[in-house]
């Protein structure tokens, strides 16, 4: 049977990292999230009521990626050197693609999966109001796909 690094002795905890030395680190992670059409192009083209929606987005990712540690109980916090954000249109969705950089003793993959599911939650957000059916219900909305597309340890 495998060794759990986060269980000792049946209780939960963070793993020792400080054996480990300072290396370059990078992780890369997207999701999409699908919306009515007229709800694309009023994102693409800045109509949005709540106002825009991909700049608000880029910087609730960046705050995530950030907090990554304080939402996710056994995560380090880490000091972070790069977020980026971008968002690409697709039939049907936006894609959001976070890339996170630091030099540390541990990976950045949870950061960036953090900074992808808060930019799409908050595309959510703005955008309700517009997603909404008569009935108050979502069922063109969701999020799919959230995953890591790279990781990258060293130089």
């Amino acid at each position: 049977m495998p060794e759990f690094t986060h269980i000792q002795d049946d209780k939960a905890q963070m793993v020792d990292i400080s054996g480990k030395g300072d290396v370059a680190r990078e992780a890369v992670a997207a999701g999409k999230i699908f919306l009515r059409e007229d709800t694309l192009t009023a994102i693409w083209g800045g109509t949005v009521i709540k106002g825009n929606v991909l700049a608000t987005a880029r910087v609730a990712a960046t705050m995530a990626v950030k907090n990554t540690a304080n939402l996710i109980p056994m995560c380090h916090p880490i000091p972070i050197s790069s977020v980026s954000v971008d968002f690409r249109e697709g039939t049907g969705y936006i894609e959001a693609v976070v890339t996170v950089k630091m030099t540390g003793k541990t990976g950045v993959e949870m950061e960036a999966l953090t900074g992808v599911s808060v930019a799409l939650l908050t595309i959510w957000d703005m955008v309700k109001s517009a997603e909404k059916d008569a009935q108050g219900q979502y069922p063109a909305t969701s999020i799919t796909d959230i995953r890591v597309l790279e990781k990258k340890k060293g130089k």
